[in-house]
């Protein structure tokens, strides 16, 4: 586990894009052996002018306060222990933010931040969801908009690209990609119930008007219910 970053640092990250009218991305990248790796952040807008950040990166600061522009940071979303990395610089940024976590990833962050609080009700345009089969430490989210979107974080890898001889090493070895892939270190560390987590995909596959998966490792995909099933398969 890298060590937490207490300071505001801004690492190499590309621009903000918008998906859709109250729906921002951002993919930046962190340091690892042989490669800087991709990483996501995404950003919904809620109701009364509030926001959500889900696996928060800090950014430069006309990208930060385009983000602060879309409505006031409520919920500073920490998909799983894993991803605690700027949680406490964020805090820091934002004092009267709620952390939010998975029930099982609760513990984990709590060593970086407090207080953290387990899920929330972030109103009609997003919903939070336990990832089952994850052990209650993953948290996916659904984001309803002019179309229905999907943000996972470590359960669907889609590295296409990778960056150096870690990059493609990570990529092979651990199928963080180049297609979509549940990593295979995901599978023994994350994954306790493959049958659960299985079903969960297998149901997310079926959803009226899906549009997108974005994953916080890799690009987004815009045909995501072949994905799915793809990986319904690969868990069998």
């Amino acid at each position: 586990m890298a060590k937490l970053h207490d300071e505001w640092i801004v690492g190499p990250h590309g621009p903000l894009h918008e998906v859709e009218p109250g729906l921002l991305t951002v993919v930046g990248e962190i340091a690892m052996p042989l490669t800087r790796f991709p990483r996501r952040m995404t950003v919904v807008a809620l109701d009364r002018g509030r926001t959500a950040l889900y696996s928060p990166i800090p950014l430069r600061e006309p990208d930060m306060r385009r983000i602060e522009g879309l409505g006031d940071p409520t919920y500073l979303i920490v998909p799983n222990p894993a991803h605690r990395l700027d949680i406490r610089a964020f805090h820091k940024r934002y004092p009267k933010a709620k952390i939010v976590t998975a029930p099982g990833a609760k513990t984990a962050v709590s060593e970086a931040v407090k207080p953290v609080q387990v899920g929330a009700n972030l109103g009609k345009a997003a919903k939070l969801i336990v990832v089952p089969g994850t052990g209650d430490r993953e948290l996916a989210m659904l984001v309803s908009g002019k179309s229905l979107s999907l943000v996972t974080n470590d359960i669907i890898g889609n590295v296409q690209s990778p960056r150096g001889v870690g990059g493609w090493l990570i990529n092979r070895l651990l199928r963080f990609g180049p297609t979509p892939h549940v990593p295979r270190d995901v599978r023994g560390a994350l994954v306790a119930d493959k049958a659960a987590l299985a079903a969960q995909f297998l149901e997310w596959s079926k959803l009226d008007g899906l549009a997108r998966i974005l994953p916080s490792h890799g690009q987004i995909m815009d045909d995501p219910a072949p994905v799915l099933r793809r990986l319904v398969a690969e868990l069998g």
